[in-house]
């Protein structure tokens, strides 16, 4: 069902769930301060308790109320990067529900770049919205993909196509060291070149990346199989396989050999609609060219992240 960033706003303050659009994903949207609101998000993906949230804010003024932090590295984020793609975590005040944040010490902040579900902050307050899909299903970046795994009773905010296609980039700055637990579209790179310092990342087993939501557990999987693919002669093409290049291929014109030819944007924002669309035609197998190194772009840590974490073990 397609809202108006108005009623939105409305349903979010009613208690209701909302999925709106942001630049990287859709997220599944409800009142960050109403704890039956926040507990209706988890029992629609069928979210572990134990995963917590990113909440959205609308203006620095909102994170005051999640976190007293007050940094000369937090302002230089916010400045540089908000409105954008980068959550930070932070300490959090007792008073954050311990719904959002899993029972730890810190939460997760950030202010999406997209116009309409900024309007429906403002007026509703902060929200708390992870991605809305069902846990571990792609990301949508489409209205149409909230409702295939919802139906269409579910309010959802037109905001078209996400024009990033992967979630944020998740910073922790609640210790001494930045330490980045989920890569994303904002590179390590450029937090290191704003800040001036080295900044940590983190693997997806250590204890520290469980501070960030999306990393506890399987995530991105279609239905068909994902698999790497270093090399594919012509006469190995399947028809109940997708193929994804990041290079040309000599076979590109068939429906099921999508080729990128070195846009990586164009494959971060596809990738979770080529998975959804693997899977409404029913293919077996999704096999993916292995990226290159970070040279190539620096959307390669995340598109990789993305990727092997779909990858069929």
């Amino acid at each position: 069902m397609i809202v108006s960033a108005q009623k939105a706003a409305v349903l979010i303050q009613s208690g209701h769930v909302v999925a709106l659009p942001t630049e990287t994903v859709y997220g599944l949207a409800a009142d960050a301060s109403n704890v039956l609101a926040v507990r209706k998000i988890f029992e629609l993906k069928r979210r572990p308790a134990d995963n917590p949230l990113i909440v959205h804010v609308a203006d620095v003024a909102q994170i005051s109320a999640f976190s007293d932090v007050s940094s000369d590295i937090l302002t230089r984020l916010i400045e540089r990067f908000w409105p954008g793609p980068l959550t930070l975590v932070l300490p959090k005040k007792p008073s954050v529900l311990d719904i959002i944040t899993a029972g730890l010490d810190t939460v997760a902040l950030r202010m999406p770049d997209h116009t309409k579900t900024l309007s429906v902050v403002r007026r509703a307050g902060p929200v708390a919205a992870p991605s809305a899909n069902r846990s571990g299903r792609p990301s949508p970046t489409r209205p149409e993909h909230v409702s295939d795994d919802f139906g269409k009773d579910l309010p959802v905010v037109d905001g078209g196509s996400c024009s990033i296609g992967l979630e944020s980039t998740v910073l922790d700055i609640s210790g001494e060291d930045p330490t980045i637990l989920r890569p994303g579209k904002i590179s390590a790179e450029e937090i290191e070149d704003l800040l001036g310092r080295k900044i940590l990342s983190e693997s997806s087993s250590s204890e520290q990346n469980k501070r960030s939501p999306g990393t506890r557990y399987s995530h991105y999987k279609p239905h068909a199989e994902v698999q790497w693919k270093k090399s594919l002669p012509l006469s190995s093409h399947q028809t109940n396989c997708l193929y994804i290049y990041h290079t040309q291929n000599p076979d590109s014109d068939s429906d099921n050999i999508i080729c990128f030819n070195g846009n990586f944007e164009g494959l971060a924002r596809s990738l979770y609609d080529l998975y959804r669309t693997a899977d409404k035609k029913k293919y077996k197998k999704i096999i993916i060219e292995p990226l290159p190194d970070t040279s190539f772009s620096s959307l390669i840590p995340a598109i990789f992240n993305r990727i092997e974490r779909s990858v069929s073990q």
